[in-house]
């Protein structure tokens, strides 16, 4: 430490021998522009260190926002296959039901529409489940 010190203040009396011929107001204003410039070195070392980190904020950041793309794509994906499979399904049924209606106009089965069974929603019966029996089976 006292090596330090020693060069450190060797350093400076060499600087005062240096400038000991200039006139004072030259040799404070030199002193003054190294002050000027170490003080601009440390401020941009400074800046640059923050910029450091905020890189590393934003790449992190990005990290996670590219991780919540790829989930909400996956379930996007996954949403429109079950989606797929569904508007499949309705039309199956919607087949079945037309050819059931089918059946039933080509045989004569056709039931009068004040019939209740044929308007669910509007059973005067009390909502009970019904059983399946298995009598149609597809």
């Amino acid at each position: 430490m006292s090596a330090l010190r020693q060069s450190a203040s060797s350093s400076a009396s060499e600087d005062d021998q240096r400038y000991a011929g200039m006139d004072e107001k030259k040799r404070k204003r030199m002193i003054s522009n190294r002050e000027s410039a170490r003080r601009s070195r440390m401020k941009k070392q400074k800046l640059l260190q923050d910029l450091t980190g905020e890189v590393s904020r934003l790449q992190a950041a990005n990290k996670n926002i590219v991780a919540k793309i790829e989930e909400t794509t996956e379930r996007y994906t996954v949403c429109t296959a079950q989606n797929n499979v569904l508007r499949a399904q309705a039309r199956e049924l919607d087949d079945r039901l037309r050819y059931l209606n089918d059946v039933i106009n080509d045989t004569g089965l056709a039931v009068d529409a004040a019939d209740p069974l044929l308007k669910p929603l509007q059973i005067p019966c009390s909502m009970q489940p019904i059983a399946s029996s298995g009598l149609f089976k597809f």
